[in-house]
Order: C-alpha cells, then structure tokens, then sequence
C-alpha cells in the first residue's frame, strides 16, 4: 500500500499488488477506546456499543466509498485492546485506491462525494440513511 493523492478525498491508499476477495490488505495499529474517555478523534471505527478503535497508521489514509473494494474487521482481544485488519472484499487491482464504507451513525453523517454509482449522498450506515437530517448541510442562500 502506498499514500498518494485521491480523486476522492484528499489522500488515500492504492493498491501496489493485486488483492483476492478476502485477502488481508494490512494488520492496523490502532488504539481501542471507550464512551467517556479524552479522545479527539471522530473518525474511530465502531466496534460495539460504547467501545471504538482509532487507527493510528496509514490505514487511517483509507477513503470512504459507498461502493467499496475492501472492509475492515475489528474484534476485541484481551492482550491488545483490540486486532484489525482491512480485508478485500472484492478483487483489487494493483494501482486501484482502497476504499472501505465508513458506515458513520445517522447523527455524525457528513456529507459524500465518493462518486460510486451507488452513491447515498451522505457518509452513513446505509441503515440509517432515512436518519440524516439533510437540512443540516444545505448552504443558506
């Protein structure tokens, strides 16, 4: 995985080889949380009620996409806090950005502009889309 410019957001992560359907892309390094600690990042991924994952390597440079090629599984452990890793969920080609579905709760929606097909307009559980209180990110004008 290399970091570049992403015609998506910023930057992002690419591909330097090819990826199979359920091949491990990367172990992450993160830092596991909880509801009431000092944290300022809003980016964390859910792990369980009350219980988030910070990644804190390159793979924090990892795009969303409403229709992604990869997905990250998180699973707590008792000797580390917690064990991810961004898996391929489609085959990846090499030179392709790396894109997971951030799937952020109805009430931290952003908006999106990840360009996929399927495009939900907003950074959002796709369960929780009719949640998005749209009006929240119109410009006055």
């Amino acid at each position: 995985m290399r970091v570049v410019r992403s015609s998506i957001h910023g930057y992002g992560i690419f591909a330097t080889r090819d990826f199979e359907p359920d091949e491990v892309i990367a172990e992450v390094e993160g830092v596991l949380w909880r509801d009431g600690d000092e944290v300022d990042d809003t980016y964390s991924l859910w792990v369980k009620d009350g219980v988030y994952f910070d990644m804190v390597d390159q793979t924090r440079w990892i795009n969303h996409s409403c229709d992604p090629n990869a997905g990250v599984d998180v699973e707590e452990d008792e000797t580390f806090g917690a064990r991810a890793q961004v898996v391929a969920v489609k085959a990846i080609r090499k030179g392709e950005e790396i894109c997971y579905d951030y799937a952020f709760p109805a009430a931290l929606a952003e908006p999106c502009q990840c360009g996929a097909a399927n495009c939900r307009r907003f950074i959002v559980d796709e369960d929780e889309l009719s949640l998005v209180d749209a009006t929240r990110f119109r410009q006055a004008g």
